[in-house]
C-alpha cells in the first residue's frame, strides 16, 4: 500500500514538474517572439524629423522660427494684414515648413 501511495506522490509531482516545464518553455518562446515582432516594427518606424521651421505672424509681420524660441531668426516684411483671412489663420495657428526650399517657395510666393 505504501508503494502505491510512494508512486502517486511521484506520478502527481512528475506531472506537476512537467506541466510547469512546458509552460515555462511556451512563455520563454512567446517572450522571444513578442520581440522579434518589436524588433521588426521598430526597425520599419520613421524617426520623426523635427520641421526646419515654423512661420507665424510676429508683430503684424511674417515670422520664421527655428526651434521653439518665442523670437523668429527671421523676419519677412509683409503686412499680414494684406493677406486673406484664411491665409492670415493659417499664420496664426503656424506653418510647418518641412525644408528650406519649401521656405524659400514659400518667401518667393509672399513677394509677388
Amino acid at each position: 500500500m505504501k508503494k502505491i501511495i510512494n508512486r502517486k506522490i511521484f506520478f502527481t509531482i512528475f506531472t506537476a514538474v512537467t506541466v510547469s516545464g512546458f509552460l515555462v518553455i511556451c512563455t520563454l518562446a512567446q517572450t522571444v517572439h513578442n520581440e522579434k515582432i518589436q524588433t521588426k516594427f521598430a526597425a520599419n518606424v520613421p524617426e520623426v524629423v523635427q520641421p526646419e521651421c515654423i512661420v507665424r505672424e510676429y508683430e503684424g509681420k511674417i515670422g520664421v522660427f527655428r526651434g521653439t524660441g518665442d523670437r523668429p531668426y527671421k523676419v519677412i516684411d509683409y503686412d499680414v494684414s494684406l493677406l486673406s483671412d484664411y491665409d492670415r489663420e493659417e499664420l496664426a495657428n503656424g506653418i510647418v515648413m518641412e525644408s528650406d526650399e519649401e521656405l524659400r517657395k514659400f518667401i518667393e510666393d509672399m513677394s509677388t
